[in-house]
């Protein structure tokens, strides 16, 4: 079993957030509190040290995590260039990610993906019909690897897993945790879902 102290948890909050206007999604208000906030409750205590990956105002995610990263790159490259500045910053063997536009993700979250990676480099979250390629645990010794695929032009995640081992984490118990949030409709239908208490 994976130790909190070899875990590093990363929210990821460096995109452009095009379909909600530009603005910055992981600093929209989602019942009452930004939406980083929510995510960074379900991983806070439960790793070493938590960071968040962002491209700007990073002075008001700096309350949400340990450590704000920028991406290693500029020009706004995409997940798997969070991804890579995450496990090039990381201290631990491991790295775990999250979006942080998922608030509702399951509180468990860290024992689930620690249980199921199971001997494999990469561990992605499953909802019984859809992965989520951006709640994952990597091995951090996968860096250089994803270095070389990045210069070779490669931007998709689930490309890049499909070289090492890895597995699907079967949460099919808690499909409607993974909810993300990439329109003002999305994010008012799960703020009434929450306060139903249907989540």
């Amino acid at each position: 079993m994976i130790p909190a102290s070899d875990i590093t948890g990363m929210i990821l909050a460096g995109g452009e957030g095009r379909r909600m206007g530009g603005r910055d999604k992981g600093l929209e208000p989602f019942a009452d509190t930004p939406l980083v906030e929510h995510v960074s409750l379900r991983l806070r205590g439960h790793v070493a040290e938590l960071l968040i990956n962002a491209n700007r105002n990073l002075d008001a995610y700096r309350p949400y995590a340990d450590r704000v990263i920028e991406d290693a790159e500029g020009g706004f490259q995409g997940p798997l260039m969070g991804i890579y500045s995450g496990l090039r910053a990381a201290k631990t063997p491991w790295l775990l990610i999250a979006p942080c536009d998922s608030p509702a993700l399951p509180r468990d979250l860290v024992a689930r993906l620690v249980e199921g990676v199971r001997g494999n480099d990469i561990g992605v979250a499953f909802d019984g019909e859809r992965l989520h390629p951006v709640v994952a645990l990597i091995r951090t010794e996968l860096a250089d690897d994803l270095h070389t695929a990045l210069a070779a032009g490669e931007r998709k995640i689930d490309r890049w897993y499909a070289r090492h081992p890895w597995c699907r984490i079967d949460m099919s118990d808690a499909a409607s945790a993974f909810a993300n949030l990439n329109t003002n409709e999305e994010k008012a239908r799960l703020e009434a879902a929450l306060k139903e208490g249907a989540l």
